[in-house]
């Protein structure tokens, strides 16, 4: 099946406005726009170096570029991968986890990858670790998801973290207070040693027989 060749506007002195219009959408199509407003590197303007008309350096060009479309497929199926892959570690945090699930997120879409904030809801919700089983049934219940931001899913998220870290603070100070308390409680120490003294005795103790 023959390639279809795009149609190369003219330019003429009474239609630059239009011409530029057109070109900038040609080039864009083509994933060509960055070398017009980047400019070439040599080793790509020595290939077009003998080029005569414009035509045939768009022609050089689109031929030298052709391999981009591939690439971008076999990146594509490499970020895919890597962010369905993509879960929470033990002991990463919110924060920690978030910045790498959108490296990836952001590499789809350099590569031409639509992805809505909906569908890195959803992943994120379905990656925590089970520490924060309850907080997604929560959010699930509670939230929008299709309406649901990265930023503020992120923030929620933050803050049940930092009232977890709270928490458990919490619950190991009282730990380690209560166990001080019953180590310098004379009561505790005097019971257990008249209990110790006791059972020595009787263990110490025949009555001599008649």
């Amino acid at each position: 099946m023959a390639s279809i060749q795009p149609q190369i506007p003219k330019l003429s002195k009474d239609n630059y406005e239009n011409w530029c219009i057109q070109m900038k959408a040609l080039f864009g199509s083509q994933d060509l726009w960055d070398i017009v407003s980047d400019g070439l590197d040599e080793s790509t303007f020595e290939r077009i170096a003998e080029a005569t008309t414009c035509k045939q350096a768009w022609e050089i060009l689109s031929t030298i570029f052709k391999g981009v479309d591939r690439v971008k497929k076999v990146r594509l199926q490499t970020f895919r991968a890597e962010f369905e892959t993509s879960h929470m570690k033990e002991g990463e945090t919110i924060s920690d986890f978030f910045s790498r699930l959108l490296v990836t997120v952001n590499n789809l879409k350099r590569n031409g990858e639509k992805i809505e904030d909906v569908r890195v809801v959803e992943k994120v919700l379905r990656s925590l670790t089970i520490k924060f089983e309850h907080v997604v049934v929560t959010i699930e219940e509670s939230k929008d998801l299709e309406n649901l931001s990265i930023e503020e899913l992120m923030g929620s998220l933050q803050v049940r973290e930092q009232r977890m870290q709270k928490n458990a603070g919490s619950m190991l100070e009282h730990a380690l207070e209560s166990k001080l308390t019953l180590k310098n409680d004379p009561k505790q120490r005097g019971g257990r040693g008249t209990s110790n003294r006791a059972r020595g005795r009787g263990r110490g103790y025949y009555p001599s027989q008649s």
